[in-house]
Parts: C-alpha cells; sequence; structure tokens
C-alpha cells in the first residue's frame, strides 16, 4: 500500500469530521467528498452502491427521512487502523437529537473503509442490526410523542 499510519489517520478525522458537519447542516456533500469517484458501498439494510454519486444519492436521500433526520450525531466509539492494507475498521454509536427529556436514543454499526490514498477512501462497509436499529428510532419517535402528548404547565 504505501500509506502511513498518520496519512491514514488524518484521512479518518477528515471523514469524522465532515460527518459531523453534514449531520448538522443537513448536506451530505462534504461527507460525500470522502469517497473516491469509483468508491463502492455496501451498507447492509440498503444494499451496495457504487461511485461518489450513488453514495451521496443515496445519504442525501436516506438523512433527509423523517424517521431519521433527527440522527445528527455519529460519535466513534472505538478504533483500529491496518496501516499495512489501508484499512480502518471503527465502532460509530448513530445518535438521535435529544427528544427533550434529556433520553439518550442511540445504536451502534461497525465500519470497515478502505484507504485509497489523497485523504479518500474507496470503500465502506456498515453492519449492524436492523432489529435494535429499529427499536432505537421508534423508541426515539415515542419519547417525543410522549412530550408532544404532555399537558403543558
Amino acid at each position: 500500500m504505501g500509506f502511513t499510519r498518520a496519512e491514514i489517520e488524518d484521512a479518518f478525522q477528515h471523514f469524522q469530521e465532515a460527518a459531523d458537519r453534514s449531520a448538522k447542516s443537513g448536506d451530505w456533500h462534504e461527507w460525500s467528498e470522502c469517497f473516491t469517484e469509483d468508491a463502492d458501498y455496501y451498507e447492509h439494510h440498503y444494499g451496495k452502491m457504487h461511485g461518489r454519486q450513488a453514495i451521496y444519492e443515496w445519504i442525501q436521500s436516506t438523512m433527509s427521512d423523517p424517521s431519521v433526520s433527527d440522527m445528527r450525531n455519529f460519535p466513534i466509539d472505538w478504533y483500529v487502523i491496518d496501516e499495512g492494507r489501508g484499512w480502518v475498521l471503527c465502532s460509530v454509536w448513530n445518535e438521535m437529537d435529544d427528544p427533550g427529556d434529556g433520553s439518550l436514543h442511540r445504536e451502534y454499526n461497525w465500519t470497515i473503509l478502505h484507504y485509497a490514498g489523497g485523504g479518500l477512501f474507496s470503500y465502506e462497509e456498515d453492519m449492524y442490526n436492523p432489529v435494535e436499529f429499529g427499536r432505537m428510532v421508534s423508541g426515539w419517535h415515542e419519547a417525543k410523542q410522549r412530550l408532544a402528548e404532555a399537558p403543558k404547565n
């Protein structure tokens, strides 16, 4: 491969920061620019995508869906870098915004990224339990509903 750990670490840090800014703004262009033009993305629930533009269209549409549009925080719990092969493996928390009662609604996924050089990744795969994710999102919506129906003082 020929990449240093520092180079991969810098690209991964930028990837995280771009995800944070994109999630907060609702515009996922910056995050999608972390991939090569011909990148592959395998998301176990949504399927396989090829190319930066397809990745962008998928993430923009998915994260704009009202059921998850309040999922705007993706902190990394842990990660490892295999610099010899150019892989990053991490555990990512997918957190919904506070529904208004201080409760935390989050579920993790494992993400594997392949570094291609030049600060870009050529592959991402996300693995998680969709049943647990669904429960988390449903729990958040139930909390929002309870708060909306609660009597106002």
